[in-house]
């Protein structure tokens, strides 16, 4: 298999798998310590604020993945930034939805449904940071680009100041 030429692929996947495994992780301390401060209904709001923290952080990492599939086609940018703009849409509509159908839902106690959100979203953005700031992706570095004396006008053969 050939590597992916855009580097931003292997980013997105690190981070992809390693909010997957945060967030298994903060579904079980919040699922814990919800049930410990409101009952049942604190488990499940939990629950509900981790999953739903992962889901909106990881539609915008998996819309760029998708686009990243149509690298090299003459399509690519109209490609990558309607799956984007589709993706960023998504969201917007889940996130109306999903307010107007957890509003007054017996089962899901507020405070722990906030708090749940706010430690995925944290979670995720720590992980976007270390991903980021640990990832080897090949750069030029001993490139020497031109300077305006030595860029040459092809039709009359002088040199072009800029």
């Amino acid at each position: 298999m050939t590597p992916n030429p855009v580097s931003s692929t292997p980013v997105l996947r690190a981070t992809l798998l390693w909010s997957a495994a945060v967030t298994a992780v903060l579904a079980v301390i919040g699922a814990i310590a919800g049930f410990a401060v409101a009952g049942v209904e604190g488990l499940w709001s939990a629950l509900g604020g981790v999953v739903v923290a992962f889901a909106f952080l990881a539609i915008t990492g998996a819309s760029i993945l998708i686009a990243n599939r149509w690298y090299g086609d003459a399509l690519y940018v109209p490609f990558f930034f309607a799956i984007v703009l589709g993706g960023w849409l998504v969201k917007f509509a889940v996130f109306i939805v999903m307010l107007l159908v957890l509003q007054d839902q017996p089962w899901l106690q507020p405070t722990v449904f906030l708090v749940a959100l706010i430690a995925g979203v944290i979670a995720s953005l720590i992980i976007d940071v270390v991903v980021l700031m640990r990832m080897r992706v090949p750069h030029a570095s001993d490139v020497t680009l031109p300077t305006a004396d030595e860029i040459h006008d092809p039709t009359d053969g002088r040199s072009e100041r800029i």
